[in-house]
């Protein structure tokens, strides 16, 4: 396959691009991050811009695309609703087409609940450039395909078998979205994984996107089951993902923004029943004896994870937080790179 076939290719979902198209982001990454040990220039942006529009904060996200663009030669565009005329109304359709006429591509993360997928696809239905998803309400692609490089570095290319669990656990910082845990759902049965998904049954998943994974499970050789015992979807794991989201998949669309308050409430009240699912050590021995621990960060400690965990060798989250930047990079220069 070649390159020059992903230039000007939107990024808002894994699910909508091959794995043909996947494989290529992760080896030009892995090429990426060797280069990058080695101090090896690699502008391979030169001058190109990119807008990075934010409506919520962000650590890893804004630092490895803006980096990564620094490191590829480009600049980025640091843009939150105070700094835009947003904040002011306009529209998505009007932002896309400004912006188009002056860079590259447009990078966006939006995570209001029924909103910003929406929000996504409607910057990228305008856009004459690349439109990169930053998170939204449903996905997370550039989380994603950090795990999945981390993983392959830990585990090799077949990954058929391999058994992961994404878990449910409790945290008090915020409502966290359903996008990271969504996006592995959808991605790593693709790989062959056999993935267990643990959460009490006040926090499922976005209910339609499950036959999506069930039918790449299928499609793949991977398995794909659902437990509200965190114990038991502990017991044998190769890898365990445990981390907070919010109650959202309880709700509409249109039921949670009819009466966000009200949601907001009942989420806080179902979260308070179980404080209990928290990763330790003692399910940590539950495991396989080299289980890895892996979390998209930023953790609630005490909470999610105990530092017995998060602090133990098992702990791979810096690995993922760095695969974070080299991932970011190859999404970039794949699809703002040379045309065909």
């Amino acid at each position: 396959m070649s390159a020059t076939l992903l230039h000007g290719k939107d990024l808002i979902t894994f699910q909508e691009w091959t794995k043909q198209e996947i494989n290529m982001v992760l080896d030009s990454a892995a090429d990426l991050k060797r280069r990058f040990a080695l101090n090896e220039a690699h502008r391979l942006l030169q001058d190109k811009t990119l807008f990075m529009m934010f409506f919520e904060q962000s650590t890893r996200t804004r630092n490895s695309m803006e980096a990564g663009m620094t490191q590829l030669g480009g600049h980025a565009h640091d843009l939150t609703p105070d700094k835009m005329q947003l904040s002011h109304g306009e529209s998505a359709k009007d932002t896309a087409m400004v912006l188009s006429r002056m860079g590259h591509a447009i990078a966006c993360r939006n995570c209001f609940y029924g909103i910003g997928n929406t929000y996504l696809r409607e910057l990228a239905e305008h856009s004459a450039i690349p439109v990169l998803s930053l998170q939204d309400d449903l996905y997370h692609p550039m989380q994603v395909i950090a795990d999945l490089m981390t993983i392959r570095e830990y585990f090799g290319l077949d990954l058929k078998g391999l058994k992961v669990t994404i878990s449910w656990a409790y945290a008090t910082s915020h409502a966290k979205p359903l996008s990271v845990p969504l996006s592995q759902l959808l991605l790593f049965p693709r790989y062959g994984m056999d993935v267990t998904v643990a959460a009490p049954k006040e926090f499922p998943l976005y209910k339609d996107l499950i036959p999506v994974a069930e039918q790449n499970a299928a499609e793949n050789g991977g398995k794909l089951r659902f437990t509200d015992d965190m114990d038991a979807a502990f017991e044998g794991a190769q890898i365990v993902i445990p981390k907070n989201w919010g109650g959202f998949g309880n709700y509409s669309f249109e039921e949670y923004n009819a009466g966000e308050e009200a949601c907001r409430k009942e989420m806080k009240a179902n979260l308070e029943k179980h404080r209990d699912w928290i990763c330790d050590e003692r399910r940590m021995k539950l495991a396989d004896k080299d289980v890895k621990y892996m979390h998209a960060l930023p953790a609630d400690r005490g909470n999610e994870v105990t530092p017995g965990v998060i602090d133990s060798p098992a702990a791979i989250i810096y690995d993922e937080a760095e695969n974070r930047l080299h991932t970011a990079k190859a999404v970039m220069a794949l699809t703002m790179g040379g045309r065909p």
